[in-house]
Formats: structure tokens, C-alpha cells, sequence
């Protein structure tokens, strides 16, 4: 039920109707217009403003527009930064200052909201292409956080530029801010597909995206050739001599087939698998060293090296001696492996239990354009669907500058045709000017004299007459305005030629045209340098080699402690278990020996049987780690029981050869009060 505000008198007290109502709440005195109460039911009003709060979370913060490929936020910070003309000739600028313009003139949703996605736009580790040019700590595939505002700065990279050109010249929707005290650009006119050729990731309300980043030239080879053939299927797209597969910037391996990722493509969602790759480093000793030179996507590098190196402490993998994170500007993390490991095996186990093989869950969705032309609607498409609605884009881009440059012409041409209509009454005109009282007065005398409606000067020549240097009057400058006035007939005429043209045939050489040459010239400019070369690899391996983790275990004695309070450990030996460390008030609930092979069945008081092998409980020398940290218990549970099921701790159990279907010695039966098993 929504109340409407009272009105109030001039003394600040409500004016009473015969209808309204005196209500008292804590103290505080307030008036109810009964007459003007708006009924709505509750259901009816919750899911109104639900709604508008999850619209405004996916237009204006969540999802990338398809157009230009960035988020409300990302597009603040290049147009504003494009404002203060930092591009990439620019000298570096505060990025303190950069954060607090785009939070005071169009986002103000908080400075470090803004700083992150600055920061992320100039990490090479985040974004396949970087669009800021960073200066000082930006962070670390290690997982290091970028320094403070005040100490970094930033600029735009080139091909940035690419983002924001013809910004100037019309070329995008404008719409008000936040207070509506400045325009900013509803989506940026960008040459660069930079939806695919970076990706984007982002969780909306009740949907979220995961776009992965492309290499730039297979994207324009694959404009290029949807633009000669529309019609062409998505899966033809996603060959050698297009798109081949998501690129990566930490490089990796995509392990995908070509039918996986071609499904992934089409229905724009799916899962990539990712490896990073791993070359031989030679030997030392009596070792033998293999270098992981690249990581997945997204995986940190420190995290990746220390789940390594915990597996190597607890010698779940003893054929890997130690690791070493010996990486500069480059990846490079060394195993040292005994000089008779398998390494298909050593990576087979990593790749399974370690980040060095992960899946990047692709889903595509974006904003699309709707009929308003400044909120998007949010829809999952296919590769050819985002490549066909940039070429639209760019099309329009095309359309509104070649509109912009004529009318800009047609502006220059009227001028133009005013100063030569008065070059051979140049006299009067001065006399007219010497006689006048001003610029006023001149201008309406020469607008008497040459009257517009008899093919003379209107207000705008007029008055471009008298700004007029005099030097322009010279021979030799009224020749150079008779050229310019030729070539600026001229390129008018072949614009609207263009403008005219049917738009169907995307093989035409209108506008179309204009688009493939911008698209040809973006692959010559970025696409073909060394650093626009692919990253990363796609092969499709064999079948894993066979191996099991229990072979990779070495068969110790050990003895694991459970304390009341649910705290376990393992160690070697423990000769006193009433000596061994605890918490104050802690005690111990179970001392049991055991193979580093066995298994461990603990009980709780909820009546779970919970399992794990003797090599699995971390080992210390203190208090050892929660039991929660093994298992996903609920609350208030705990174990109140733990048995060993080493077949050498429970021998005496024996096995009747006459009854096989006993429970055996290394297997648990759990049976309830009610008789449940």
C-alpha cells in the first residue's frame, strides 16, 4: 500500500482534510490522507520494484552491450579518459584522477568499484588486448593487488583509439548522466570487436556472463567472411582460416574437439577445457626437470604452486621431488622429478587434482539493441550472432559519420558559395563595411544589398563575410576557395551516392565497403604483429594414461589423533597420546595407528560414517586442522567415534570362508537402533 505524501501549510503543519487520520509510532506524529491511499497488493508491488532493480542491474552494470563489447562502467572510464586526451602518445596521468571524474561526472558507485575495472583493463593477464596503458603496480598473475590510486597512473593504448574514434563526429547516441549535467555515449563507436576479442565476465541478477577472450585476427578473417557470404553456417566460422577457439592471454591448451568447441559456438554456451602447457627442462643429478611455461586462464599462479608443493610435502606424488616458481616476466615453474618418473603420469595426476588443468564455463550472453535506443535487451548468442550484430553496428557507425561529414560540408559549401559570390562586388562590400556603425548594421545592409531570396548572402554568410581576414582576399586565396569549393562538391556529391545506396548486398562497394576496409585495415595494423599471434593452443589428446593415486602413495606407518572438539591431525609416531598438543579443554577422542594407505571411518552424532585415507589428514605438529576442513558436515555436528580400517588393526575380525558375504575387514557396517544399515 503506497501512502502519497501530505500537503503542508506554511507553518510546516500538515493540512487536515476531513478525510485524513492522526496516527502516533514511536513517539513521532504523522498524517495518513486516507482519501489519497493507492491500494496495490504486496505480491504485485515487491515483484514491480524486483524487477527494476534486476533491469537496472543487468543495463547498467552486469552485461557487456554486444556493440562495443564493454560494460556502463569500463565505458566511463575510456570516454573519460579520452576527455582528458590521454591517449597513447600522452604522457601518464593519476589514476586518482581518472577515478574521481568518472565517479563525479557519470558513475557514483564508488571509487574502488572503478579503480578495479581500471585496473583490470590494463593487467596483460586479465584482457587479451589491453585497452590502459598502466604505469607502476597493476598486480600479478600471483594474485597480487594493484597498488593504491594515488601511486599508479595510466593512459590509453592504441588500440584504444580504435575504440573511441569518430567519437566526435556523431557517430553513437548520446544520453544524460546521472544528474543530467553531461551527456555520455550510450555505447562507443568502436572499429575493434572487442566483445569476443577480450570477453567479459559479470553475474547480473538471475543470469551472469562468461565470454572468453579471441585473438583479433581470426575475428576480422571471420567478419570478412561473413560479410561475403551471410549466409554461411555458424560451424563454418569455426575453422583454421577464422575463428579456431577461444585465446587466451595466459597462453594454456585447449584440450576441446573441433565438434565441442563448434557446439559451443553455436549455442553460445558450453565448457572449454583448458590446460596449461608444460616442455621438458632437461636434468640435474639425478633428476629430471619439467617446466609449466603457461597457465590456464584465470588460475592463480602462487595458488597453482603451492597446491603443487602441499602434495609434494605430503608425498601423495613421490615421483615429484619439489617445485619451483622460478618465473620473471614469463611463466616458468620447475618440478623436479626422480630421474625414472613417468611424466605422463606426473601431469595425468596434476591435471587431475591441481588448477593446472581447469574448464572455462563459456556463456554468451550480452545486451542486444532494442527500441530504446539507451537500455539493451539481455539475450545468449552464437558466434555468427555477435559478429552479425557488430558488422550492423559498424554499418551505422558508417552511416551517421558520412551524414555527419555532410552536413558539416554542406555547411562549409554555403559559406564557401557566399565568398565567392561577393569576390566580384569585393569594393562595395568594403564600402558598405566603412560606412557602417557595426557589425550589425553592416551585416543588414549587405543582406539588403544581396538579398537572399535574389540568389544573395543570407545571416550565415553574412556573417562569415565579416570574420573574414582580409588577406583572404587576395587572388591568390579567392583561387583557393574556388578549389575547395570544387572539392567539397565533389565529395558531398559521392557521399550522398553512398547514403542512397541499397544496404542488402554486403558485397556491394557502398558502405559495406567502408566497413571491410576498416576491418582489413584493423587486421594489417594489430592483427599481424607479433604480439597479435595466438596464445594459445588447441590439440585434442589421446586417452590419459591408467594409473591409480594409492600406486603414487608410499606405504608408511602414521598414527592420526581426533580430539573431542573435532580437531585431527597426523603424525609418525605417538607414543603418549595425553601428551600430545591440544587446545585449553580440549581432549582426546581417538589415537589410532595405521598405514598411510588405510582408511579412516569417523561417526558423527548425526550418524554419518565419514571416510578418508590415512594420507589425506594433513599432517602437524600443533592442533592440528578442523575436521570441517575434510568433510561438509551441519551444524552442531561432531564426531563422536573413529575407527581405523587397517586390516592389521582389525585382524581380529576374523573371516569365515564358509559365510563370503560377512562384511570384510577393511569395511565398516553402520546399523541403527531401528535395525537400518
Amino acid at each position: 500500500m503506497a501512502k502519497r505524501p501530505t500537503s503542508r501549510s506554511r507553518n510546516g503543519k500538515s493540512a487536515k482534510g476531513a478525510g485524513s487520520k492522526r496516527g502516533d509510532r514511536g513517539g513521532a506524529v504523522f498524517e495518513i490522507d486516507v482519501e489519497n491511499l493507492e491500494r496495490i497488493p504486496l505480491r504485485e508491488a515487491a515483484q514491480k520494484r524486483y524487477l527494476n532493480y534486476s533491469l537496472s542491474v543487468i543495463t547498467s552494470r552486469a552485461l557487456p552491450d554486444v556493440r562495443d563489447g564493454l560494460k556502463p562502467v569500463q565505458r566511463r572510464i575510456l570516454y573519460t579518459m579520452y576527455q582528458q586526451r590521454l591517449d597513447h602518445t600522452a604522457k601518464h596521468r593519476k589514476c586518482a584522477k581518472v577515478v574521481g571524474d568518472v565517479m563525479g561526472n557519470y558513475h557514483p558507485h564508488g571509487d574502488s568499484a572503478i579503480y578495479d575495472a581500471l585496473v583490470r583493463m590494463a593487467q596483460p593477464f586479465s584482457l587479451r588486448t589491453p585497452l590502459v596503458d598502466g604505469s607502476g603496480n597493476f598486480g600479478s598473475v600471483d594474485g597480487d593487488n594493484a597498488a593504491a590510486m594515488r601511486y599508479t597512473e595510466c593512459r590509453l593504448t592504441a588500440i584504444a583509439a580504435e575504440v573511441l574514434t569518430d567519437l566526435s563526429s556523431n557517430t553513437v547516441a548520446m544520453k544524460a548522466n546521472y544528474d543530467g549535467t553531461r551527456q555520455e555515449p550510450v555505447v562507443l563507436p568502436s572499429r575493434v570487436p572487442n566483445l569476443l576479442l577480450n570477453g567479459a565476465t559479470g553475474i547480473a541478477v538471475g543470469m551472469a556472463t562468461n565470454i572468453p577472450p579471441h585473438n583479433l585476427g581470426e575475428i576480422c578473417r571471420a567478419l570478412l567472411k561473413l560479410l561475403k557470404d551471410p549466409e554461411i553456417k555458424n560451424y563454418q566460422l569455426v575453422s583454421n582460416d577464422a575463428v579456431q577457439g577461444p585465446d587466451f592471454p595466459t597462453g594454456g591448451q585447449i584440450v576441446n574437439t573441433k565438434e565441442e568447441l563448434r557446439d559451443i559456438y553455436a549455442t553460445g554456451q558450453g565448457t572449454v577445457k583448458l590446460r596449461g602447457t608444460v616442455k621438458p627442462g632437461g636434468t640435474t643429478g639425478n633428476s629430471k626437470i619439467l617446466q609449466i611455461d603457461s597457465i590456464p586462464f584465470g588460475v592463480n599462479k602462487a595458488t597453482l604452486v603451492e597446491r603443487i608443493a602441499d602434495i609434494v610435502v605430503s608425498s601423495k606424488m613421490p615421483l615429484i621431488e619439489d617445485v619451483r616458481d622460478v618465473s620473471t616476466e614469463d611463466i616458468r615453474v620447475d618440478l623436479i622429478l626422480k630421474k625414472d618418473a613417468d611424466e605422463a603420469k606426473v601431469l595425468a595426476y596434476l591435471y587431475k587434482n591441481t588448477p593446472l588443468q581447469s574448464n572455462f564455463n563459456v556463456n554468451m550472453t550480452c545486451l542486444v539493441p532494442s527500441e530504446n535506443p539507451e537500455i539493451g535487451t539481455p539475450s545468449r548468442l552464437g558466434l555468427k550472432e555477435i559478429l552479425w550484430y557488430f558488422l550492423q553496428f559498424r554499418l551505422e557507425v558508417v552511416t551517421r559519420r558520412l551524414e555527419n561529414e555532410l552536413a558539416a560540408l554542406e555547411k562549409r559549401l554555403h559559406t564557401l558559395e557566399g565568398f565567392v559570390l561577393i569576390f566580384d562586388a569585393l569594393d562595395e562590400i568594403i564600402r558598405i563595411i566603412r560606412k557602417s556603425d557595426g557589425k550589425q548594421d553592416a551585416a543588414a545592409k549587405i543582406m539588403k544589398r544581396f538579398p537572399a531570396e535574389k540568389g544573395g548572402l543570407d545571416a550565415d554568410q553574412t556573417d562569415a563575410i565579416l570574420e573574414l581576414k582580409l588577406y583572404r582576399l587576395a587572388r591568390l586565396e579567392i583561387n583557393l576557395i574556388q578549389e575547395e569549393l570544387k572539392d567539397k562538391r565533389k565529395r558531398a556529391a559521392a557521399i550522398r551516392k553512398l547514403l542512397k545506396e541499397d544496404t542488402n548486398d554486403t558485397n556491394a562497394s557502398g558502405r559495406w565497403q567502408i566497413v571491410r576496409d576498416e576491418i582489413t585495415q584493423l587486421l594489417e595494423d594489430f592483427g599481424k604483429k607479433p604480439e597479435g599471434r595466438r596464445r594459445t593452443t588447441i590439440e585434442t589428446v589421446g586417452e590419459e594414461p591408467e594409473y591409480s593415486e594409492e600406486d603414487f602413495i608410499v606405504a608408511e606407518d602414521c598414527c592420526v589423533l581426533v580430539s573431542t572438539d573435532g580437531w585431527v591431525k597426523r603424525q609418525k609416531q605417538i607414543l603418549d597420546p595425553s601428551k600430545s598438543r591440544m587446545r585449553e579443554g580440549d581432549q582426546v577422542l581417538a589415537c589410532l595407528p595405521g598405514s598411510t594407505r588405510a582408511t579412516l571411518a569417523l561417526f558423527s552424532s548425526y550418524g554419518v560414517c565419514y571416510t578418508t585415507r590415512f594420507i589425506d589428514i594433513p599432517p602437524s605438529t600443533g592442533y592440528g586442522e578442523p575436521v570441517q576442513k575434510l568433510f561438509k558436515m551441519k551444524d552442531g555436528e561432531r564426531i563422536i567415534s573413529v575407527v581405523s580400517l587397517d586390516p592389521r588393526v582389525t585382524h581380529d575380525i576374523a573371516e569365515d570362508p564358509k559365510q563370503p558375504d560377512l562384511c570384510p575387514t577393511t569395511h565398516a557396517l553402520a546399523v541403527t537402533s531401528n535395525g537400518y544399515a
